[in-house]
């Protein structure tokens, strides 16, 4: 068998993409001596006519093929079998297993089976150390050329999916290939292709921790993002107040973000209530493991803040719409949610540290905010 490699030369004044799909065509198709042709890329192959250039091909989709939706990942029996190998050849193991999951884990297959990004995955363990080895030097200018054409529209949804929420979104096909995106769908659609979000049961997600860095990178930098921006960047304040037991700041804080700084979060409910303290604490997670809905004790904690540095104060927060903070802190104790920070039987303590049980609640008659802080 022999392989021809065909240099690429365009010129002219047809567009480059055309131009391409022109080669190819000329290159593949109805040709006597091609059998088969393979190609992989992330960009679905561009049908802009009626006679396709190109309508021979068979495309397969993470979002629509469940057949092969295992082959556009690593599965989590697959990271297993890497994991192994790398603590046999390791010397000093610094990446735990748990950790790949929550750094690179969280991709959807059509059939809604569960991917790692493999590229992520193999330069942790190569490198023995959990970082963002995202292919490209800034994914936080690509999230923003998706979202700049909507981006008053579409900071709401990030206010949302920062905290945790998937968003409802129609995937559609072909959009990742188009030259404009306007819609919400579409972008989200280019969006899901490329990896920066995940799509499954209807809804987009912001998928793992790799990407949630850069989402909050792109919060605290964008000015356009307006209450979003506001919000992230006062977040400084916020968990200062907190640590040093300022409550009556913290409620200050919780007001100026629901006076003025919040169209649609009409805390009717306490996800609306989750998403503002996501934002007014995003500073927090350059030094804690933030950790949403986390089963604790005797049930489900709001937010547990597992810190970095294991002699550091450790928080536990809880949030109340429509009931005082002196309920949620009765929660935390009751429900022994401090538990999270012990580990289990017979293992030595990871975290030496104070742990902090904050309450906070929403008052919908009087609407104002009220905050309590109590050492567990």
């Amino acid at each position: 068998m022999k392989i021809i490699i065909f240099p690429i030369i365009f010129g002219g004044q047809t567009p480059p993409v055309l131009r391409y799909l022109q080669f190819l065509s000329n290159l593949l198709k109805d040709h006597a001596y091609v059998s088969m042709s393979y190609m992989t890329g992330i960009l679905p192959i561009s049908k802009y006519s009626s006679g396709s250039e190109l309508n021979m091909f068979m495309e397969f989709k993470m979002t629509s093929m469940a057949m092969f939706g295992e082959y556009f990942g690593f599965t989590d029996e697959e990271v297993d079998v890497l994991y192994d190998k790398y603590l046999h050849l390791c010397k000093d193991p610094q990446v735990s297993r748990e950790g790949l999951r929550e750094w690179y884990d969280g991709y959807f297959t059509a059939s809604g089976r569960r991917l790692y990004n493999p590229r992520s995955v193999v330069m942790a363990l190569r490198f023995n150390q959990l970082s963002n080895y995202w292919t490209s030097s800034g994914p936080y200018d690509e999230i923003f050329y998706y979202i700049r054409n909507d981006i008053e529209h579409i900071r709401d949804d990030l206010a949302l999916m920062i905290s945790g929420e998937g968003i409802d979104a129609r995937v559609e096909e072909f959009a990742a290939s188009a030259m404009d995106l306007r819609t919400k769908n579409q972008i989200y659609s280019a969006m899901v292709v490329y990896g920066l979000l995940t799509y499954t049961k209807g809804k987009v997600f912001i998928p793992n921790r790799e990407l949630m860095f850069r989402y909050e990178e792109l919060l605290r930098s964008e000015k356009s993002l307006g209450y979003v921006y506001r919000l992230a960047n006062i977040s400084d304040q916020m968990l200062k107040a907190t640590l040093s037991g300022d409550t009556d700041r913290m409620a200050e804080i919780l007001q100026l973000a629901h006076n003025t700084e919040t169209p649609i979060l009409s805390y009717n409910n306490e996800t609306e209530l989750a998403a503002v303290v996501n934002l007014v604490y995003l500073s927090a997670r350059d030094r804690y493991r933030v950790e949403r809905e986390d089963k604790a004790g005797k049930g489900f904690v709001d937010f547990i803040f597992y810190p970095e540095n294991p002699a550091d104060t450790g928080l536990i927060l809880e949030l109340k719409a429509g009931h005082s903070p002196e309920e949620a802190i009765r929660q935390i104790r009751e429900k022994r949610y401090a538990l999270r920070f012990r580990g289990k039987p017979g293992e030595k303590e990871r975290y030496t540290g104070q742990i902090l049980g904050v309450g906070i609640s929403y008052d919908k008659d009087t609407k104002e905010h009220h905050c309590k802080i109590e050492q567990l």
